[in-house]
């Protein structure tokens, strides 16, 4: 297995390669300007309830427009995304640290020079938290995206080569390690924040049920089963983490069915590889971010 550097060096070289194309639950306001802890914050009146988002770019919404003012360049973080709806929504003090590229260990260590690790933006005066994290762990969502667009490419889209080539590594890889890396970070962040409802969101549907895309997404026809079940693996692995920690799970697959990555502009959720709108491909869209506060939100 890779060792963590060489895991994150893969994650943040994707990430940042895929901004360079062109990007140069609960409740929560438009985070502006504070650096402290790295990210962006502004303050809400409605009773001076203090929020934090974290987590990666889901979380962090990389690749949708504007920028939030305030936050590291580096972390890709809108001022659009879940954390920044819901705070306009319900009118809370926000600080969002969500970074894009970030795994559960960039909780405890900094994740770039000048970025601090994400629970020292919690404290006992922290009510409530909101993330998505886990994805980045072990390289696994950058490592499945790429063993597959290559492995496609070699078949025009039939067929499943990826599934083929790689087997159950990655499913295994979720269960055996980034599973337990969840709950230690949750329970971290129940630690830094010990009066905080906290609330960890699945990953949005990325790909549809059985028939794909290619090359919007460079999935091939038989793969596309293969990739839902690793999703459907990491899902059910935040989810038993939420559990075990005695957090909120945000169960954001049923709501995300028929938006994922394939379908057209005002209905995806997910932009895809090819011909979509935003920088960040493969990741929520201004409706998905909107989708997952939604969703957030229906549980208060």
């Amino acid at each position: 297995m890779a060792s963590r550097a060489s895991s994150a060096l893969l994650r943040r070289g994707l990430v940042t390669a895929i901004a360079a194309v062109g990007f140069a639950a609960l409740g929560v306001p438009a985070a502006l300007g504070d650096d402290t802890h790295g990210g962006g914050s502004n303050g809400g009146s409605n009773g001076g309830v203090e929020y934090v988002n974290m987590g990666d770019s889901f979380s962090a919404a990389s690749g949708v427009l504007p920028p939030a003012p305030g936050a590291p360049p580096q972390c890709l973080q809108s001022a659009r995304n879940w954390g920044h709806v819901l705070a306009d929504r319900w009118d809370y003090e926000l600080t969002d640290v969500s970074c894009g590229g970030a795994d559960t260990g960039d909780y405890t260590a900094p994740q770039y020079p000048g970025v601090p690790p994400q629970v020292e933006a919690l404290s006992d005066e922290t009510d409530v938290v909101t993330m998505t994290i886990g994805g980045n762990d072990n390289g696994v969502f950058a490592e499945t995206i790429q063993a597959c667009g290559t492995a496609a490419a070699t078949t025009g889209g039939t067929g499943n080569p990826c599934e083929q080539q790689n087997g159950d590594r990655f499913t295994e890889t979720i269960e055996d390690d980034t599973y337990p890396s969840l709950v230690e970070a949750l329970e971290t962040v129940k630690s830094a924040a010990p009066n905080a409802r906290i609330a960890i969101a699945g990953y949005l549907q990325i790909l549809p049920p059985e028939q794909g895309c290619y090359p919007i997404m460079p999935v091939a026809t038989g793969d596309v089963p293969y990739l839902n079940d690793i999703q459907a693996t990491l899902n059910d692995a935040v989810r038993r983490a939420a559990e075990a920690a005695g957090v909120t799970y945000v169960d954001v697959t049923a709501v995300s069915q028929g938006h994922d990555a394939c379908q057209p502009i005002g209905t995806r959720w997910i932009e895809p590889a090819a011909g979509g709108t935003n920088p960040v491909v493969v990741h929520p869209n201004a409706l998905g971010a909107r989708a997952m506060a939604d969703r957030a939100a229906a549980l208060d």
